[in-house]
């Protein structure tokens, strides 16, 4: 059985920035095990498969090591795809998940928009793993949680310096760790990073899904509910952010990189 594949660059408006995803487009859903084979394959963060459904399309997404329950720049790319690729000509996409019903629209600054749900994240102790992992003993820092653990650093510098142990990362209990900080640059708001050795992914490039805990958390702390981020891994991305109400809008470019078939037996 052949299928089609798409791999886009998702939060980047020139290729090889922002985050690769890879996706699947489906008319029915394929074994657990041959999709879980197909994202290890395509050995990229994430690999979104979609099939059409009542109200739009429902969306699963796979790391190299499991599925999650939710991912934003596959989401965004999904969206890309179907708008540039197969027809698809709603003005506003609806994805149902297993975090439930997600939407991805065409915003009036021409980026596709995803809209998610708000998880504003509470303050914890930080795990043993957590400080020993980011190399944080001694150093001064927020430690928050919800999904991923959320730790906020006081400078940049100290952001852009980390060098993970990702075996210490690896032991923790959640899904990933999202380090953020204050931006030295005037056109930006915050900076962020994302890690997730448990799912095979050290670095993510971009991560939508951080931004549904970075944007309550820095709501509350500048008092505002539109920002401009940016992810400071090697690629980067540019992410643009808002609060509203109980969702998150977040919004940015994408671009194709590949389009193709793959044989899946």
């Amino acid at each position: 059985m052949k299928l089609e594949l798409f791999q886009i660059d998702a939060f980047a408006k020139v290729l090889f920035a922002g985050n690769p995803a890879a996706v699947v487009p489906l008319e029915s859903w394929l074994p657990e095990t041959k999709m879980q084979a197909i994202a290890r394959e395509n050995n990229l963060a994430e690999t979104a498969f979609f099939v059409p459904g009542e109200a739009g399309y429902h969306i699963r997404w796979f790391t190299p090591a499991a599925e999650v329950s939710l991912c934003g720049h596959a989401t965004l790319a999904s969206a890309f795809v179907l708008t540039e690729f197969l027809g698809e000509a709603a003005e506003k996409i609806r994805f149902d998940s297993a975090s439930g019903p997600l939407w991805v629209t065409r915003n009036s600054a021409g980026l596709l928009e995803l809209n998610f749900p708000a998880q504003a994240p509470h303050a914890v102790d930080a795990p043993e793993q957590l400080i020993k992992g980011l190399a944080l003993a001694g150093g001064v820092f927020e430690c928050l949680a919800q999904g991923d653990f959320l730790v906020v650093l006081e400078s940049a510098e100290q952001l852009r310096a980390l060098q993970p142990d990702y075996g210490q990362l690896q032991q923790l209990d959640l899904r990933g760790v999202i380090v953020t900080s204050p931006a030295d640059q005037p056109q930006y708001d915050f900076y962020a990073r994302f890690f997730a050795p448990k799912l095979q992914v050290l670095e993510d490039p971009v991560t939508g899904s951080a931004y549904t805990q970075l944007v309550p958390y820095w709501q509350k702390r500048l008092g505002q509910t539109e920002f401009m981020a940016r992810q400071l891994s090697p690629r980067g991305g540019d992410v643009y952010c808002s609060l509203a109400d109980d969702r998150v809008l977040i919004a940015g470019n994408a671009v194709c990189y590949l389009r193709g078939e793959i044989e899946v037996g």
